[in-house]
């Protein structure tokens, strides 16, 4: 999870996200190199006495300034691409995870198993330990396993919401009546946070996702703990 003046992007928990974290250095050191290279060009024309008469209209210049946008636009636009048909890639799921939007909490539904669904709210400041993220803990967090394909379907059972785990790289809006799904694989243990990021109503901040991710073995006991 993100921590107190941290600059940076989340640490990566999926391959998704860490594919997105590099283009976004990609992307980042293009901007650079153009504010450089711009501020040059203004602080030179600021402070410069002479002027090159040639230089105020020609054809080279416009070719220039031209094209070199292009080729920069090519060279965001690619690994751009790429990168939307790997987030949009569904990989034949092991396990399927059904998430539901409410006012002012998420349900969750595992479909693969019989019995197996729960409704995680957030853990009031009242009932707390010191071991607790204040506004980001919930009473039933979703369990799912590590280095395995899972598929997320998420709707919503009223408004308009969405399922973020910033970490995993995955967004999906829950809409009423429809089913959107997202794919990812989770390639470390740990315990990933989330929050809606579409403003639902007047609680909108208090309805956190927590997921746990565990080894295989573990998922699989869990399972069978929750269907006894």
């Amino acid at each position: 999870m993100t921590t107190w003046a941290n600059m940076n992007l989340q640490d990566s928990a999926s391959p998704i996200m860490e594919q997105l974290i590099y283009f976004h250095d990609h992307a980042l050191m293009i901007i650079i190199m153009i504010l450089m290279v711009v501020s040059y060009m203004m602080i030179a024309m600021v402070f410069n006495k002479y002027i090159n008469r040639f230089l105020l209209e020609g054809q080279m210049i416009e070719l220039a300034w031209t094209i070199a946008p292009a080729v920069i636009l090519i060279f965001i636009a690619v690994p751009s691409l790429r990168l939307l048909y790997l987030m949009d890639e569904i990989n034949t799921p092991t396990v399927t995870l059904k998430t539901i939007g409410h006012q002012w909490y998420w349900s969750y539904e595992y479909s693969d198993f019989a019995k197996v669904e729960f409704d995680s709210y957030m853990i009031p400041q009242d009932e707390m330990d010191h071991s607790m993220f204040r506004l980001l803990d919930v009473d039933n967090r979703a369990v799912l396993p590590m280095n395995t394909f899972i598929r997320i379907i998420v709707t919503a059972a009223d408004v308009l919401h969405s399922w973020t785990i910033p970490s995993l790289g995955v967004k999906a809006d829950a809409t009423p009546g429809r089913l959107n799904q997202v794919s990812f694989l989770i390639n470390r243990p740990g315990v990933l946070y989330g929050q809606c990021s579409e403003i639902c109503g007047a609680n909108h901040s208090f309805m956190p996702i927590v997921i746990e991710s565990i080894s295989t073995n573990s998922f699989i006991n869990w399972i069978l703990k929750m269907n006894e």
